[in-house]
């Protein structure tokens, strides 16, 4: 093996860059080291570079979407092994601590969101994943790379959103956005029985997507339609039973509040660049809950189990792969939606 690997790193707002490191040790009994097979760029990613996100420091390896195959462990690793594929968490935590023992694990005190944040992530060729036996499920062998690479990140975001918004079956959830998360929420918030869902979202593409596979009953463009209008047409006058907000454009969190019904909940799931308002006096009387939050990612076991079973399929989302030599080319491409891009695969570097 050699001594150093390739990897993108942040070094400031929109400056990252290619270079190579040293491989990544083992520091700590509870590590794992994990070679990449896949990784993909989030929006996170992006709000990183734009200078967004105070708490990323400079000089880290970017990314936190990976699957890959364990090449060394801590001696109090127990749950995965050197040679065994596995799926990573976008959560570091430690699961003693106050918050890890009632499931807050993304406001762990020893972690959080640290992969490709603070510590280094994913956008690389090896990476050490800190609390392994958290960090990292192992996948069947019935399910290839792929089939589980938004298994940590993406798709528990979507099922974070789905599990706030006390989806109830009959209900009428209303998904804004038909991004990754927003269309990872819509397959998740189908397992709690609703009437309905409809997407919500201002590329045409995207609505089609969310309309072919199934994953939405009724689509809006944001861009053309009454979105008020059409919900309540489509919930009998009263608005939606449930909302998750995973766009986090300008004006959606007011959309969100709007589209609900009284007395309904509306989960924010959305990581937003700019600071949103809680017009208190515009919305009183319709006594709504908000639940908002990173993703505690708990349930990645779980998701695995669903899509094994064929319940959850987050493959159509994967729309581009580009090996690591290109990965700034990848950002390009999933930032401007190049291509109907809605996620980007990057493949180990090109030798």
């Amino acid at each position: 093996m050699a001594e150093t690997m390739h990897a993108l790193v942040y070094h400031g707002t929109n400056d990252l860059r290619l270079e190579e490191r040293p491989l990544p040790q083992l520091r700590d009994p509870r590590d794992a080291i994990v070679k990449v097979e896949l990784s993909s760029i989030c929006a996170s990613d992006l709000h990183i570079r734009n200078g967004a996100v105070p708490r990323a420091l400079p000089g880290t390896v970017l990314g936190h979407e990976f699957v890959g195959e364990v090449v060394a462990t801590g001696r109090e690793v127990r749950k995965v092994r050197p040679g065994q594929r596995v799926a990573a968490n976008v959560e570091t935590f430690c699961g003693t601590c106050w918050f890890c023992r009632r499931g807050y694990v993304n406001n762990c005190r020893h972690g959080g969101w640290e992969l490709g944040c603070r510590i280094d992530g994913c956008q690389t060729e090896y990476v050490r994943v800190p609390f392994a036996d958290n960090g990292l499920d192992p996948i069947p062998d019935a399910l290839s790379y792929q089939d589980v690479l938004l298994v940590g990140d993406v798709l528990a975001s979507g099922y974070f959103g789905a599990e706030l918004a006390a989806i109830r079956p009959g209900d009428s959830v209303a998904v804004l956005g038909a991004g990754p998360v927003g269309l990872c929420a819509m397959q998740c918030a189908r397992l709690f029985g609703p009437a309905q869902v409809i997407a919500v979202d201002i590329l045409p593409g995207r609505l089609h997507l969310a309309q072919e596979r199934g994953y939405a009953d009724l689509t809006l463009d944001a861009a053309a339609d009454d979105v008020e209008a059409r919900i309540l047409e489509a919930t009998g006058g009263l608005g939606a039973d449930a909302v998750i907000e995973c766009a986090g454009g300008r004006d959606t969190f007011q959309t969100a509040w709007k589209v609900a019904r009284p007395n309904a909940t509306v989960a924010v799931v959305a990581m937003y660049e700019e600071a949103q308002s809680l017009p208190l006096h515009l919305m009183y009387g319709k006594n709504l809950t908000f639940r908002t939050g990173g993703v505690d990612a708990t349930h990645s076991a779980e998701l695995i189990r669903l899509i094994e079973r064929g319940r959850i399929d987050t493959n159509p989302l994967i729309t581009h792969s580009l090996p690591l030599n290109k990965i700034l080319e990848g950002y390009r491409i999933f930032e401007q939606r190049q291509d109907d891009c809605i996620k980007c695969a990057i493949t180990p570097w090109k030798r």
